[in-house]
């Protein structure tokens, strides 16, 4: 006689971040300079604060 295994739920559908599209960062330009401030041509990476770095959209 074969031995019954407990089900096992499944967790709902993950939604992605609508900000950062499932990545967890996003890129922005900087400004550089001293007193006349410009968009520096290179991106930065930060962490995205509408999931903090997870990917899915929050739920609350």
């Amino acid at each position: 006689m074969a031995t019954k295994k407990p089900a096992t739920r499944k967790s709902p559908a993950k939604k992605p971040c609508p900000d950062c599209k499932d990545v967890g960062q996003t890129s922005e330009t900087f400004q550089v300079g001293g007193r006349k401030k410009r968009e520096s041509r290179h991106k930065q990476e930060a962490l995205c604060l509408t999931c903090w770095g997870t990917g899915e959209a929050p739920t609350a």
